[in-house]
């Protein structure tokens, strides 16, 4: 019976987000004004697709087929989850009256999906990621009322880039090296990743500069600034942090100023510095040599991108079902290769479709950034999505040997507390730039009234 609920889920979890995935383009149509569908059914129907794969996915998770029971702990891992899946629905409609559901719907998708991958792979996990969103999004709901009390966020630019050197420069100090990168900092048993806190910092120095008319002088300053943090990041060998870093910049300078030649130059002066990188660094060449054949050196730096392919290659297009493929033979499984094992067990059709969420949730954060008519809450909004969705694209295409790997979490999903607090506060201040741009239109139909 259990086997027959494994071999029927993979159809479910496909209908699931399949659906899923209807509504919110759905909704997407509807904000453009193609479609006339009600926005409520929409949302409602996601959150139910939601609700389903979660009760489905915990059914499956928890049972032990050996004993011919459910594990205890698990359920109890379940049930939280599922009530932080209604109070976090019931706190949002609360603070953030004027919030796009939509980007609601894809968030907790993404951090459910998180919730079911870790309760398959290491349960003790899945218990401090529960806590760490839980925190996220208290944090993301005092936002509102940080920003009634401190109503010029902008005035603090140099603040910004200076707490932003300083903790990247603690880790020469106080880091200590994972997974080959030396950019975590721990404090007892607590860790953090400073890089998480400065991508924060970074989008609100860099909105706070470009919210004004830009002159030489600034693009000078900010580009020689934005280039320090990028080589310590290298430095580090945080080279993933390093790339979503500068493309975000290379992002945010073209929409200040639509400067096709500025941003082609970046790009030029990217390129070269990577050939410099390659020269200088032996840590980039592994990364590249893995990259051109893996298979080469399986055993060594190739191990974990051949792991990683194999995993992908045996779940097929529905995966191999949840619990029945062997994810734990693939390296940081739980972090930076967490899109693997979804690929290996729920299947390629299923992977594809959550990147499909991710599509939508940085196409729903680009419209709201373009439709803001105050420059710096729109700059603050594009950057943060653009960093994210730079993010997403280095960690998939680096599991999937599109591109070289650079050992990023995939947000909302990886496991890791700084990452999933960070990912949860930038949607708090996506969803905020929203709720002010439609409270301002709402003013303006008023006064016109």
């Amino acid at each position: 019976m259990f086997e027959l609920l494994v071999i029927l889920s993979r159809y479910l979890f496909l209908l699931y987000i399949v659906v899923f995935l209807a509504n919110s383009v759905i909704f997407l149509l509807d904000e453009a004004g193609y479609t006339r569908r009600s926005h409520r059914y929409s949302v409602i129907t996601g959150r139910t697709m939601i609700m389903l794969m979660h009760i489905t996915a915990f059914l499956i998770v928890s049972y032990d087929k050996e004993a011919i029971s459910f594990h205890k702990e698990i359920l109890l891992l379940a049930a939280a989850g599922f009530a932080f899946i209604l109070l976090a629905y019931f706190a949002v409609s609360r603070v953030y009256k004027n919030s796009c559901p939509l980007i609601w719907n894809c968030v907790i998708f993404l951090l459910d999906l998180s919730l079911i991958m870790l309760a398959r792979l290491n349960p003790e996990l899945a218990f401090r990621q529960l806590m760490w969103i839980c925190a996220g999004f208290l944090a993301a709901i005092l936002i509102p009322a940080a920003i009634s009390l401190i109503p010029r966020f902008e005035a603090f630019e140099k603040l910004y880039i200076i707490l932003s050197f300083v903790l990247l420069l603690s880790t020469l100090v106080l880091g200590k090296s994972q997974y080959g990168s030396t950019n975590w900092i721990y404090i007892g048993s607590f860790g953090f990743q400073p890089s998480e806190i400065v991508k924060f910092l970074y989008i609100f120095y860099i909105a706070s500069v470009f919210r004004k008319r830009v002159e030489l002088k600034e693009l000078i300053i900010t580009g020689c600034l934005s280039a320090a943090i990028v080589m310590l990041l290298v430095f580090q060998k945080d080279l993933g942090s390093a790339l979503i870093f500068f493309m975000t910049y290379m992002v945010m300078l073209y929409i200040a100023t639509s400067n096709v030649f500025l941003t082609a130059l970046g790009l030029g002066a990217a390129s070269v510095a990577s050939v410099v990188a390659y020269k200088l660094f032996n840590h980039v060449r592994v990364r590249v040599a893995a990259w051109k054949n893996p298979w080469a050196d399986v055993d060594g730096g190739g191990y974990q991108i051949v792991q990683s392919l194999f995993a992908i290659g045996t779940g097929g297009l529905l995966g191999s079902g949840l619990t029945r493929g062997m994810p734990m033979s693939i390296p940081v499984v739980t972090k930076d290769f967490i899109f693997s094992a979804i690929c290996e067990e729920l299947g390629t059709i299923f992977a594809i479709g959550v990147l499909g969420i991710f599509v939508v949730l940085f196409v729903r954060g680009m419209m709201i950034a373009f439709v803001c008519r105050r420059r710096y809450y729109s700059f603050l909004c594009a950057g943060f999505t653009a960093m994210m969705a730079f993010q997403t694209f280095l960690i998939v295409g680096g599991v999937i040997k599109l591109i070289p790997l650079t050992g990023v979490t995939l947000p909302f999903v990886s496991y890791g507390g700084t990452s999933v607090t960070v990912s949860i506060l930038t949607i708090g201040f996506i969803q905020w730039v929203n709720g002010y741009h439609v409270s301002e239109e709402e003013q303006e139909a008023f006064g016109n009234e």
